[in-house]
């Protein structure tokens, strides 16, 4: 019998195998590679998507991916805040293994060394064209205080994308202006753009109307403990950081969307005739939350219910453009998000108490900014017609990943200090096997971080607030030992630490070595 066995397993993994070797020697056959379209969705929390169990917001477009391709239930980005998360998809190293991977403001420098290989940078040398649209988030140029009325480098351009279309960092921070490749969209040069973070709201007299002073000019107020959003008002809505000119180019808050989705369909246009990578990072449904007029107010959950139906638009109005160009049966299309949920956020906007028993992190605990798994547990869609059979997926899989995943799929062999945490996970991500990985580490700012192994979560002790009363977020923070048993205890209620000690010291120990002893990939 125990012979039986190993044969039946020769044969899965011997059939896994060949799945997995048929795509890669069509990527090196000279035939087309399949275009890539990453939707990355902005605080788009585990239960926000009706395939994965919402049912007070309808989602028809991101349902129809996962209707026709493969939904995971256990897939983590790589922090539970943006701008570490983005660093770790692009780079596939994990975020706390680098100083000043912190949420960024709007005028920081670049934090992705331009000399690295990156997931954009690995498809652009299999021939891909490599665009983003969308938000950036990442740093912009050589040092702080950017001069924003120039050549603007490096940024996308110099770390694997051939164009970019993009918000520089966050739509509640200044400055508000979209950047195409190396210059703010529309800029007037006898209107330049002041961008400080530094000065004090009494100290910067010549800066624009600023929320403290004027408080009759907000349209958007923020919250009663928010400290962040007192900086310059700009249509109407006050911002982290003080800017001043640049009028012309300023965007229009409820046309974000419209335009990143009119650009993103631009590049699938420009690109149709060859493979194309288009990381496309949604606005929605980050803060501050201002829908376009089709969509604002028709959302049982307010506006933060809104803006979640402007997201599914956002997926619609990409996957019209690939069947109206014929490029939907050879375009492999990502859906997901940079972290976990948040619902109030820095500005009194309604969502909180237009919440009406709705979970968006689904049965998890924690959101973003949490250690818990509602932290970094996202939702993942795979889509990929005659090559990703639909169904649901248990494998346990990591956006940092990406990178040496899809470079397995193009072809393309990593250098020894190429995406030193990022593991070959194509089986899982194509359904061609349910075994994802063995573990993996979460993190929460600044470098807090836990570990994931088969059922188990553990987390060491950790200094902060066990509750952030800001974003009324339960963090998992805790002076104590943790460890759950997610098979039984999803959200994580019941801490085990003190009944299984010889886990806790195994969990422990790797956790330890994971950190300290650097790559993860290279275990």
């Amino acid at each position: 019998m125990r012979n039986l066995s190993y044969v039946i397993l020769a044969v899965v993994f011997a059939g896994i195998f060949l799945v997995s070797s048929n795509v890669v020697r069509a990527a090196d056959s000279g035939e087309r590679k399949p275009n890539i379209v990453f939707i990355y969705g902005d605080d788009v929390g585990y239960g926000d998507i009706g395939c994965y169990g919402a049912t007070k917001v309808a989602t028809p477009n991101i349902d129809r991916l996962a209707k026709n391709g493969l939904r995971f239930t256990d897939a983590h980005c790589t922090s539970a805040t943006c701008t570490p998360s983005r660093y770790g998809i692009l780079t596939g190293e994990y975020p706390w293994r680098k100083n000043g991977t912190g949420v960024l403001p709007g005028n920081a420098a670049l934090i992705i060394d331009p000399t690295r290989t990156t997931w954009p940078a690995i498809l652009r040398k299999a021939g891909y064209g490599t665009g983003i649209v969308g938000k950036w988030h990442l740093g912009l140029g050589t040092e702080a205080h950017l001069d924003w009325n120039g050549e603007i480098s490096p940024g996308p351009l110099e770390v694997g994308f051939d164009e970019g279309f993009f918000i520089p960092a966050t739509v509640d921070r200044v400055p508000c202006v979209f950047v195409e490749n190396h210059r703010v969209v529309g800029l007037d040069a006898k209107d330049p753009i002041e961008v400080r973070y530094d000065a004090q709201l009494d100290d910067a007299p010549e800066f624009e109307p600023m929320a403290k002073h004027h408080p009759d000019l907000m349209a958007l107020k923020p919250s009663v403990l928010d400290k962040d959003h007192f900086g310059t008002i700009i249509n109407g809505i006050p911002r982290i950081g003080f800017m001043h000119g640049g009028r012309s180019s300023r965007w229009v808050d409820e046309k974000i969307e419209d335009t990143l989705n009119q650009k993103a369909v631009e590049f699938i246009e420009r690109h149709k005739d060859k493979p194309f990578f288009l990381y496309f990072a949604t606005h929605d449904i980050h803060v501050p939350r201002v829908p376009g007029k089709q969509f604002a107010g028709k959302s049982e959950l307010g506006v933060r219910g809104d803006v979640i139906d402007e997201l599914d638009a956002s997926t619609g109005a990409i996957l019209a453009a690939l069947d109206r160009l014929n490029l939907t049966g050879n375009t492999l299309v990502i859906f997901s998000s940079d972290n976990g949920p948040v619902i109030g956020d820095g500005y009194d906007d309604g969502a909180v108490e237009h919440l009406d028993g709705h979970r968006a992190a689904g049965a998890f605990r924690g959101g973003k900014y949490s250690l818990l798994e509602g932290g970094t547990r996202v939702p993942l869609i795979v889509n990929w017609p005659g090559h990703v059979k639909a169904g649901v997926s248990e494998a346990m899989v990591d956006q940092v990943d990406f990178p040496a995943s899809f470079a397995a799929m193009v072809g393309q062999k990593l250098g020894h200090d190429d995406a030193p945490d990022s593991l070959n996970m194509l089986p899982a991500l194509l359904g061609e096997t349910q075994v994802g990985r063995e573990s993996l580490v979460e993190h929460a700012q600044p470098k807090r971080i836990a570990l994931r192994e088969g059922r188990w979560k553990y987390i060491p002790p950790t200094d902060g607030l066990a509750f952030l009363p800001s974003t009324r977020t339960e963090t998992g923070f805790s002076s104590h030992e943790q460890l759950y048993d997610l098979s039984n205890d999803p959200g994580e209620k019941n801490n085990l630490a003190g009944q299984k000690a010889d886990v806790v010291k195994q969990l422990a120990a790797k956790l330890n070595r994971i950190r300290d002893e650097g790559a993860q990939s290279g275990e």
